[in-house]
């Protein structure tokens, strides 16, 4: 059996998912950072629900809203004439919704860190709000934006629950790495599932003892 597929299917998912996680979770961690919102409690419960939310939940009601009879599911088909359940299309859309706490979490704690003060101290000197962001804001909250594209990326490679349940097990366009393990296990082929498992657990442990090498020197630079 062939462990490639599924190996690059994967990384190209993680991929996708992380970029997209922190092109459009950025915006959501300064806002939860920054803001004095009485919705913000709401927002972040939303936010942080799919650590708690069972996989197999979350993927169920994402196959119910993805397919082909919901709204979201009839408008991807009239317009490109296939369906976002069981597609690389909809992997992506589970998994930006599946890792969302892992990208938001960790830019929400960088942003917070760097505090108002700064940012006052900018606007006071003519710059505007997005400027203060850009040159202020983003380079001292960097590593809390690398760690959330870490965890996103170790997080994605690693989905099974809600890959499953939306993408089915399709060789070559859905079958990922956690699925093909499934199948390998299933099929008593262990040695395929020593493999892959074997080099998760090592990446797994590599992005943690990296993580937790990026934070401490972030902490002995803020101390």
């Amino acid at each position: 059996m062939s462990l490639w597929p599924a190996v690059l299917l994967s990384l190209q998912l993680a991929t996708a998912t992380t970029i997209i996680l922190i092109v459009l979770g950025m915006p959501l961690a300064w806002w939860l950072a920054t803001t004095r919102s009485s919705v913000r409690p709401v927002v972040e419960a939303v936010t942080t629900l799919p650590l708690v939310l069972p996989p197999t939940v979350l993927g169920f009601y994402l196959l119910v809203l993805l397919s082909p009879t919901a709204p979201i599911g009839a408008l991807w088909f009239s317009l490109t004439g296939t369906t976002l359940t069981f597609s690389f299309t909809g992997l992506v859309i589970a998994s930006c919704l599946y890792s969302l706490p892992f990208a938001v979490q960790p830019m929400q704690t960088a942003f917070a860190a760097v505090g108002r003060d700064a940012l006052a101290a900018a606007e006071t000197l003519g710059a505007t709000r997005r400027d203060a962001f850009r040159t202020i804001a983003l380079p001292l909250a960097r590593r809390g934006v690398l760690t959330a594209a870490v965890l996103s990326f170790a997080h994605t490679l690693g989905e099974f629950g809600v890959v499953l349940m939306v993408g089915g097990n399709i060789p070559g366009q859905t079958r990922v790495i956690a699925i093909e393990i499934f199948t390998a296990v299933e099929t008593l082929d262990y040695r395929s599932a020593h493999i892959l498992s074997g080099g998760l657990l090592a990446f797994s442990f590599v992005v943690l003892v990296a993580v937790y090498i990026l934070n401490g020197r972030g902490a002995r630079t803020l101390g």
